[in-house]
């Protein structure tokens, strides 16, 4: 990402409080351009960025004509993913040449961050203007989306295995072209594989006699140009990293991976999760209302066909409810808490699988864990419920029953919440888009099944 550029000394950036976006917003509606632009200049770009995804789409136009032009690429490269796709799209449309100059002021990741979702008529008219870094940017979008080699950067430094200290020392003085942030140089051989890393630290420590190759850390975490950008980010977390190299199916060094940018692939992933797991897609909050409504309307068209399921289950007993009033007022609440228990389960269970720390290796204690926690939630949930029931209705045997079908219903919502989330792994699907429908709908169906088979065989 681009260094953020000189501000004018005096004046002072400012925090971005719900005070201050209130008075950024009552600016907009009272058309007070000045004030706006003057409100907006005293922000970081990420603050504006922010600012950009609260506001509607007619007003986002107006906020950006009042962004300075050399503050404009470090803004565009901390919008929220869906909302800088419709804010680059319509810029290139519009102004192309101002996301031409930002492609020029970003590093290579950055740049291809901006240009990947472009339609292509759109982009060729950007690369046709950016002719110093057509090649590259077109090279990484050859790689998979997700991949280490579409988030990568080019820009990096590597020196050759038989450089001295001092050598390489001059040589970062000599060029002019240096990347604008760094951590490490890259030893490679003759071949242009990596054979070491060299942090700026023991660089700097070392005699200008030594060989390089001798200050060198030769345990390299490589990653491979293909690899998807989860498992990169399992490599950062796991290993401390601070870069990476990423090397090309001959083990040549192409790129690097900064740990900034997998800072950024991680706020990516787990708010997918999120969204995914409560159904809502890739929405934003500057999503009309109808964008919004269509976008949810999906999920709960899913969960509409499922839930006749359990309607099913209870059309089956409908003699029995017709006897037993109390069973139409109790059997809610065996659904709602299995519902509410295996949503808990499942969001561990998912998010530990997107971690990795949910394997093949540990499924059966993690399974084992988790059914033990539903037995003795369930049992505690059971006595309570049993109570309220008892004093309401003064019917032993209908606690009885509510309480043995609640210990059912938990236990198999436990179950489920992580058994289900494994399986669609396994077989190659998100578990974080399609285990809620199959565990909410399990827990209806054995919740009200296990209650209104119990009442008949015990009550009725």
């Amino acid at each position: 990402m681009v260094e953020q550029k000189a501000r004018d000394a005096t004046m002072e950036t400012v925090a971005l409080t719900p005070a201050y976006v209130r008075d950024i917003l009552s600016s907009l509606d009272a058309d007070r351009t000045d004030d706006v632009c003057q409100l907006l200049a005293k922000l970081h770009p990420a603050d504006i960025a922010d600012v950009l995804g609260l506001v509607r789409r007619d007003e986002q136009r107006e906020l950006l004509e009042c962004v300075a032009p050399d503050l404009l690429p470090d803004i565009l490269t901390e919008l929220d993913e869906h909302l800088r796709d419709n804010i680059v799209q319509e810029l290139a449309e519009r102004q192309p040449d101002l996301i031409a100059d930002a492609v020029r002021q970003l590093d290579s990741d950055d740049a291809v961050y901006l240009l990947e979702e472009l339609d292509d008529a759109s982009r060729e008219a950007i690369l046709e203007m950016v002719p110093e870094e057509r090649q590259g940017i077109e090279a990484s979008l050859q790689y998979p989306e997700g991949s280490a080699g579409r988030i990568m950067q080019r820009e990096l430094i590597k020196v050759a295995d038989s450089w001295t200290v001092g050598q390489v020392i001059d040589y970062l003085r000599s060029q002019v072209d240096l990347p604008r942030s760094f951590y490490d140089l890259f030893v490679v051989d003759s071949a242009q594989r990596p054979v070491g890393t060299v942090a700026l630290s023991s660089l700097l420590r070392a005699q200008r006699a030594t060989l390089v190759i001798d200050v060198a850390d030769r345990d390299l975490d490589l990653i491979g140009m293909n690899m998807d950008q989860e498992d990169v980010a399992f490599q950062f977390s796991q290993y401390d990293l601070t870069s990476a190299p990423v090397i090309d199916a001959s083990g040549a060094l192409i790129g690097v991976i900064l740990v900034d940018d997998i800072m950024d692939v991680i706020e990516e992933e787990a708010d997918e999760d999120i969204r995914r797991l409560g159904g809502v897609g890739d929405e934003t909050m500057s999503d009309s209302f109808i964008v919004t409504a269509r976008k949810r309307l999906i999920w709960l068209g899913v969960n509409l066909v499922t839930a006749f399921l359990a309607a099913m289950v209870i059309a089956r007993f409908e003699g029995e409810i017709g006897e037993m009033v109390a069973l139409a007022v109790l059997m809610p609440i065996v659904a709602s808490i299995g519902g509410n228990g295996g949503t808990q389960s499942l969001t561990v269970a998912v998010r530990a699988l997107a971690t990795k720390t949910l394997t093949p290796t540990n499924a059966m204690r993690v399974i084992g864990r988790e059914a033990l926690v539903g037995l003795l939630n369930g049992f505690v949930l059971a006595l309570l419920t049993a109570l309220v029931a008892y004093v309401w209705f003064a019917n032993p045997l209908l606690s009885l029953v509510i309480g043995m079908a609640m210990v059912l219903n938990m236990i198999t919502a436990a179950l489920f919440g992580v058994v289900v989330p494994m399986v669609l792994e396994r077989f190659g699907a998100d578990p974080a888009v399609a285990s809620g429908v199959f565990v909410s709908t399990t827990t209806d169906v054995v919740g009200f099944f296990a209650f209104l088979g119990l009442a008949t065989i015990i009550l009725l």
